[in-house]
């Protein structure tokens, strides 16, 4: 017997250890599909600790999993539980099927890891596809360099999901910017999945009014550089570099509003602070869960080049300094460097020493560099448009071919 329902649901799923990257951008998509479709609910499983902090919209909910962190060993241990790591990813994988097994998804969108943490979406992902519920990966431009991302990729076993599990794969970028499965050795039946989207539009009107009426923070009225980390907990060498140029040079013409990153040890962020208030030009907090209104209203952006930001970059058209990270991946230098030579951002390399008149030169030039929009790229931010295209397609799939249905599924 068919079970009728009026709204579709989507699932999604990030693996959320530390760092603000997958959250706001499964957040990010899953605003855009309920704006598209008045008809969609959207349930986002992560197991980000700050997740409570961020809005959401209408018809968007979460659930909490049970917190993982990786540690500079690589191992990963609990975030508050006194449980061993096992007992931890046992927990959390037994929560996310059974929401999955409740929710009962039109559609599965899992972000970046295709089994999840430790293999801890394989059994969803198999229930799932018995029910015959579309499973799509999603993958952001840049992964990490072929030499790295081939060995962990067959050591996760991650190319028979992608050939037997997955129904498509949407890469949030463009092939002529990046393609993040570039020397790997993978099926030509699985390329045949992929899907370039373009990048993912930012926008100050998808935050919502009350939120940016009741701002706690606010940057200087002066005119501004933006100074971000993302999270954080990567981040201390670009804020230092930074900070340098300023205490280097008293007479740079902007501004700098620096926002920390809330996964910053609380120790840096208490020195820089510290150095910030000595600073007549620098202004500092430690976290903002809007960013795009603190973008916005930017003059110039000196970032590390996650791939939320340099989304946020390329949609509100801003001249910017990309100080990538370099380990433990190089996704963020593979990023920046093909934009810097596609003439979108200008970018510098932290090599350690970080002499302050090196960033104090880039900063006087940041407002004449050219914009982003100058490189003439067409469907650069056509990303959620292609989205809710692409879901779209897949709700609407009558049950014999795609098994689901908008208006019901087999009891």
């Amino acid at each position: 017997m068919a079970k009728r329902r009026s709204h579709a649901r989507v699932l999604i799923y990030s693996h959320d250890t530390m760092g603000l990257g997958h959250l706001r951008r499964c957040r990010a998509i899953a605003h855009s599909l309920v704006e598209d479709n008045k008809d969609l609910s959207v349930l986002i499983l992560s197991g980000s600790p700050i997740i409570g902090s961020f809005d959401f919209r209408t018809r968007v909910d979460f659930v909490r999993i049970p917190g993982v962190i990786k540690l500079r060993n690589g191992e990963y241990t609990p975030l508050n539980l006194h449980l061993d790591i096992d007992e931890t990813l046992g927990l959390r994988a037994s929560i996310i099927r059974h929401t999955a097994e409740s929710f009962d998804p039109d559609l599965f969108l899992v972000d970046k890891e295709p089994l999840g943490l430790r293999g801890e979406v394989k059994s969803t992902l198999t229930m799932l596809k018995a029910r015959g519920t579309p499973l799509i990966l999603g993958l952001r431009d840049v992964m990490d360099e072929p030499a790295l991302l081939a060995p962990e990729w067959e050591r996760k076993n991650v190319l028979p999901a992608l050939r037997n599990l997955y129904d498509e794969i949407w890469v949030y970028g463009l092939p002529q910017i990046c393609d993040p499965l570039a020397g790997i050795n993978v099926p030509a039946s699985t390329r045949r999945k992929i899907r370039y989207t373009g990048y993912l539009r930012r926008s100050i009107g998808s935050v919502p009014p009350s939120a940016t009426a009741n701002m706690s923070v606010r940057p200087t009225d002066q005119p501004y550089i933006l100074v971000t980390t993302g999270g954080g907990g990567d981040g201390e060498g670009l804020i230092d570099w930074v900070l340098r140029a300023y205490e280097h040079d008293d007479n740079l013409p902007h501004h700098a509003f620096i926002v920390l990153g809330p996964f910053m040890q609380p120790e840096r962020q208490a020195e820089f602070l510290q150095r910030c208030a000595r600073l007549p030009k620098v202004e500092a907090i430690t976290f903002n869960a809007h960013m795009e209104v603190l973008m916005g209203r930017a003059d110039g952006v000196v970032a590390m080049g996650g791939y939320n930001t340099f989304c946020e970059i390329l949609s509100f058209d801003k001249r910017a300094i990309i100080v990538p990270r370099t380990a433990p991946r190089m996704e963020q230098y593979m990023r920046a460097a093909r934009a810097r030579d596609l003439g979108l951002v200008n970018m510098l390399v932290d090599d350690g020493g970080r002499d302050p008149r090196v960033m104090a030169s880039a900063l006087r030039r940041l407002p004449e560099q050219r914009a982003p929009s100058e490189a003439n790229m067409e469907a650069l931010l056509d990303g959620f448009s292609q989205v809710n295209r692409l879901i779209g397609r897949w709700l609407t799939k009558p049950a014999a071919a795609a098994g689901i249905s908008l208006v019901g599924r087999q009891a």
